[in-house]
């Protein structure tokens, strides 16, 4: 599981929740991120936009840190055009707040929207929050979500091919909830339960989408009921610079629904270490594993690589299977107290019993803009290379994301 804050990126999610909006981003699409409008955007009187001019540059450009403690609040404006979506418009917002801004131990928390239409009615809507309660005693994530949105599907496995590319419609509901309770010094233990509803329609049959070993192609749903531990020594929950992190998960879906509909148990692994090498300097690194497990596993259980957050520079889902492992690591540099830059490297592959592991490259760079110097919160761009398969372009994307990639 990846956190839940506010992701904007060049490529669109499939059944995977990792990111919040995602828009094509290649020679037949065009995408335009308006951030910031409200810096335009004053009243005529000489005096007035003075002050108004003032304080957003205090806001958005000043080092200065705000001691009150307050809540930070960021809208962004988007829209774009992809040619199997039309045109795209909506907006996007994050929240980030103490709910005890009197202890200064207390974790910052944060309550994240989007929605999304195009003119092809498409539509994406998604209410997440990462809650850590008085005296950090409770850590609570939850994730609300519906989407009406197509996806590429390239096969099962880690040997795809982007001339194999299958256009599917897909229509989710998602609902889950994950509280764990503080145990010991750093030690969280808790329950979570998940909730998932697909349906997919496959508009041109005879892809590969319609192969024999493709299970769940019309959709199903899932009720998971598990456990997880965290353990959890990090300074900053959104921009950290020192400590580790260590989340094991499992679930279980009975078999609620029958038929065809996911039956099995699913398990994640996220460790995270960060080092400060010098006050502006921080190396991080990651390792994230995650697999699911049944008989006749459908395809909308799989893990997919790719996205925003793990192994950047692939489209997420371009290569799909039962488990998936990935490690990576950043070198961040802030530099200015507004402003940073990061070099990331990793690797990563998908594999199971019938497909081997093939592990693939992700390399890149980014810069990041501190919104708030108060909770430490990050917007970053940043742009990822992975593999050139024979015949095909290198595997790339651009990324416009609120919060680290870990």
């Amino acid at each position: 599981m990846q956190g839940n804050n506010l992701h904007l990126a060049s490529h669109f999610e499939g059944s995977s929740y990792s990111t919040f909006m995602k828009l094509t981003l290649n020679f037949k699409n065009i995408l335009c991120y308006a951030l910031f409008s409200s810096l335009f955007f004053a009243p005529p009187a000489r005096a007035q936009e003075n002050n108004i001019v003032q304080k957003l540059i205090k806001q958005f450009l000043s080092a200065e840190n705000d001691s009150s403690r307050a809540g930070s609040l960021i809208i962004l404006p988007a829209v774009g055009y992809a040619q199997e979506s039309g045109f795209e418009y909506g907006i996007a917002g994050t929240y980030n707040f103490f709910l005890d801004k009197d202890d200064l131990e207390s974790r910052t928390s944060n309550i994240t929207l989007i929605g999304t239409l195009t003119t092809e009615r498409q539509k994406n809507i998604k209410l997440t929050s990462d809650i850590w309660t008085k005296n950090n005693d409770y850590h609570i994530l939850s994730e609300l979500r519906y989407r009406d949105w197509p996806f590429n599907f390239y096969g099962l496995g880690s040997d795809t091919w982007l001339a194999d590319e299958d256009f599917i419609g897909q229509k989710l509901i998602r609902a889950k909830i994950d509280v764990e309770k503080l145990v010991a010094s750093n030690l969280y233990a808790g329950v979570n339960l998940n909730y998932e509803h697909f349906r997919f329609e496959d508009p041109e049959m005879g892809g590969i989408f319609d192969q024999d070993n493709v299970l769940g192609k019309l959709g199903g749903q899932y009720l998971a009921l598990g456990v997880s531990s965290l353990y959890d020594t990090r300074n900053n929950t959104t921009y950290t610079t020192q400590g580790f992190y260590a989340r094991l998960k499992y679930d279980y879906s009975p078999n609620f629904f029958g038929g065809d509909n996911f039956t099995g148990s699913e398990l994640e692994a996220d460790l995270r270490v960060f080092k400060q090498v010098a006050p502006p300097l921080t190396l991080a690194g990651q390792v994230v594993y995650r697999g699911t497990y049944g008989k006749n596993v459908p395809f909308y259980a799989y893990r997919d690589l790719g996205g925003d957050m793990t192994m950047r520079g692939y489209y997420l889902g371009r290569y799909k299977d039962k488990n998936y492992a990935t490690a990576q690591a950043e070198l961040r540099y802030r530099f200015m107290a507004r402003f940073g830059v990061v070099g990331f490297a990793g690797t990563g592959g998908t594999f199971s019993p019938e497909h081997s592991l093939r592990l693939v490259p992700s390399f890149g760079a980014g810069i990041r803009y501190f919104f708030s110097l108060e909770h430490n919160s990050t917007i970053r761009f940043d742009y990822a290379l992975g593999e050139k398969r024979p015949g095909e372009t290198r595997q790339k994307g651009f990324y416009l994301s609120i919060s680290e990639a870990f």
